[in-house]
């Protein structure tokens, strides 16, 4: 059996009951779990394969799950709001964030979406997130440390205003209430072609952001925003969910580009 599959004593678990009941918790030997549909007793789990179903004491039955980069950044403590996967999502997409990239990020709140990002740069790039508030930023340290990517994601508890330390680097992600004032330093640490995305709750905020854009050197400038309605597939009354995630953020994303030279315009002319 392939030891990374297989739950060991200290490592996190997501145990799912159903949609609505599902918890991220970390296994530890000799301790158990009490939940309302009984008692769940690690020492019953550690050892077993993930994805083994567990009984509770009452004889629930209950998945046991290696938690993926959502769940974690779901269930990570947080004073703040967070990114929703479904913007996260694209956000990896649009800023094309895969392994190896290096990427910088304002307004790391609890640490959410910085985490995805941590995921998916692992294991050779690098995510340098800044946050001004210093109870945020130690909040997102534990969280970040929980989960194991402490050598990954970089926190710094600096103002981003003050200028981004970093060069060259793939992409730019900003989550914070005034982006627009941070569009020029994102062009100067970004390498020609290198992705700007930033994240906002208001048309208002969005605007402003774009004309920052505008402003600069940009190009493939575009604005979207993503409604995520469930389906609830059951045999002879299918239908959408009653309740759905609507309006969260709205998503720009923009690439580096270089001005023409003067001697480019001397020769077109």
């Amino acid at each position: 059996m392939n030891t990374l599959a297989t739950i060991r004593d200290g490592d996190q678990v997501l145990f799912y009951l159903d949609t609505r009941r599902h918890w991220l918790l970390r296994v530890e030997a000799g301790k158990s779990f009490h939940l309302h549909r009984g008692i769940l007793k690690f020492d019953e789990v550690i050892g077993q394969p993930f994805g083994s179903l567990t009984k509770t004491s009452l004889g629930v039955h209950v998945s046991a799950l290696k938690p993926l980069p959502r769940d974690q950044a779901v269930k990570m403590g947080r004073q703040t709001n967070i990114v929703y996967p479904k913007d996260a999502g694209l956000i990896l997409l649009l800023a094309g964030i895969g392994p190896g990239s290096v990427v910088v990020e304002a307004g790391t709140g609890s640490g959410a979406l910085t985490s995805i990002l941590g995921h998916h740069v692992a294991p050779s790039g690098r995510v340098i997130s800044y946050e001004v508030r210093e109870d945020f930023a130690k909040e997102a340290q534990k969280n970040i440390a929980k989960i194991g990517l402490g050598d990954i994601v970089t926190i710094k508890q600096q103002d981003v205003l003050a200028g981004i330390d970093e060069t060259e680097v793939d992409a730019v992600v900003l989550d914070m209430a005034v982006p627009w004032d941070v569009v020029p330093l994102a062009y100067e640490a970004l390498y020609g072609g290198g992705v700007l995305v930033s994240f906002s709750p208001t048309i208002e905020q969005t605007q402003r952001t774009v004309d920052a854009i505008y402003a600069s050197y940009f190009t493939e400038i575009m604005t979207r925003e993503l409604i995520e309605r469930e389906i609830l597939v059951r045999p002879g009354k299918t239908r959408p969910a009653t309740r759905m995630i609507g309006h969260t953020g709205y998503l720009t994303s923009a690439r580096k580009v270089y001005p023409l030279k003067k001697s480019n315009l001397a020769a077109e002319t």
